[in-house]
């Protein structure tokens, strides 16, 4: 009897999106974690989730907002695929704070976190030929998300001023910003700001702005939102819950439209993101239904703490990674909750470049760190400095101790 034909197979374009993702490239790193055999307890500084330790968790307020959504009945029902109006009216009178101009509720399109948003964002501006500005190092899941569309990526280096307009043509469609920046932790002036801005202008495109850190900052620069300069190019800001309020599993999120001259409206791109919405997944309704009282009740304390914490593990990260040798935390982390470190690697003896020293790191020291070259920065790693001091004391040390094993002297 032959072998049974059949007339589905694997997907290996979903296997190659996947490479990209968070989740697929720290899965691969765990795997290497035997804590038994180590002995120690493991440490995760690859992922941006603090809220395992007690100091980051988040306001009581928040919570009670999310029993008091349950206990009501009134959030037991289907939404509306772009979400709740009175959470979409919170979220808009929140974000307007900071800008010249309102944004109106239905500016504002709920989503199940900020990856379905970045996921909602390139399916809509997705066609046939169509090519998209990333900046690099990137959040992977922008790249991995692009690799299962038709988009064309296309990677800026340098300032976008500077090096944009070599790489745009008639069918780019959008430039991402990330600010403050996931993985860099550096903060984006006002300047640079309206210079990206009017570089979209003058291209005719327009411009993500990924914004899920938004006012998480703690160096000497403040947060500016990029839809300040919504009236010289369209904007599409990304934001979330999980990081500002410590609620990442949660998984709600926004995209807004900061566009005072109505061009999303004009060319069909916002009621696109309508459509798209009516055909995806959605947020929690109880979650929406808890949004308006979050916003409002969170104490503006709660918020100076989490700077004042995540400042403190970023200065400490910084002035103790000096000690590890053969590697290199060029730039202080002045938002988010990342640093990028660089690995000397030629003054390794067995580490053939990142994603190897991040599995025998894990091997060997039961510690979880983030290969760059996932970033799109070969021969870095990604740390997570948002926990608490004594565990990122004790994660350097054991850096250190792995760096002297693998030293060449």
């Amino acid at each position: 009897m032959g072998k049974q034909e059949w007339g589905f197979e694997e997907n290996h374009e979903v296997h190659a999106a996947a490479a990209f993702s968070i989740r697929n490239i720290l899965e691969s790193i765990m795997g290497n974690i035997d804590e038994k055999r180590s002995g120690k307890p493991m440490i995760h500084l690859g992922h941006g989730d603090p809220s395992v330790y007690p100091c980051f968790r988040t306001h009581i307020s928040v919570e009670d907002a999310l029993v008091e959504s349950v206990r009501s009945a009134n959030f037991n029902c289907y939404p509306a695929g772009v979400g709740i109006d009175p959470a979409r009216s919170a979220i808009a009178e929140h974000l307007s704070k900071d800008l010249p101009y309102k944004i109106e509720t239905d500016d504002v399109f709920l989503t199940a976190g900020g990856n379905h948003a970045i996921e909602i964002l390139l399916t809509v501006l997705a066609r046939p030929d169509a090519n998209i500005l990333f900046p690099r190092p990137n959040y992977p899941v922008y790249e991995a998300r692009a690799r299962f569309s038709p988009l064309e990526v296309r990677h800026f280096d340098l300032l976008p001023e500077n090096g944009v307009k070599t790489l745009a043509d008639r069918k780019t469609v959008a430039i991402v910003v990330i600010n403050p920046r996931n993985p860099c932790g550096n903060v984006y002036t006002f300047d640079h700001l309206k210079k990206i801005a009017e570089t979209a202008r003058e291209l005719g495109i327009l411009v993500i702005s990924d914004e899920v850190y938004a006012h998480q900052v703690f160096g000497d620069k403040p947060f500016i939102p990029m839809g300040v300069f919504g009236d010289i190019a369209p904007v599409l800001t990304l934001g979330s819950l999980s990081k500002r309020w410590i609620v990442p599993g949660w998984r709600f999120g926004w995209i807004a439209i900061t566009d005072p001259t109505s061009i999303l409206q004009e060319t069909g791109v916002a009621g696109s993101l309508k459509s798209c919405l009516t055909i995806s997944a959605d947020p929690a309704t109880v979650i929406q239904g808890a949004i308006p009282s979050v916003i409002k009740n969170t104490p503006k304390s709660f918020f100076l703490n989490i700077n004042k914490l995540l400042k403190e593990v970023a200065d400490l990260f910084f002035e103790k990674i000096k000690e590890v040798p053969l590697v290199t935390c060029p730039h202080k982390s002045e938002g988010s909750m990342f640093s990028m470190v660089m690995l000397n690697i030629p003054a390794f003896k067995d580490i053939a470049d990142d994603t190897d020293f991040c599995m025998k790191l894990a091997k060997e020291e039961c510690m979880i760190l983030f290969p760059g070259s996932a970033v799109g920065l070969k021969n870095w790693v990604r740390v997570s400095f948002a926990t608490e001091p004594k565990v990122l004391e004790e994660a350097i040390e054991r850096m250190k101790t792995f760096c002297l094993k693998h030293a060449k002297y």
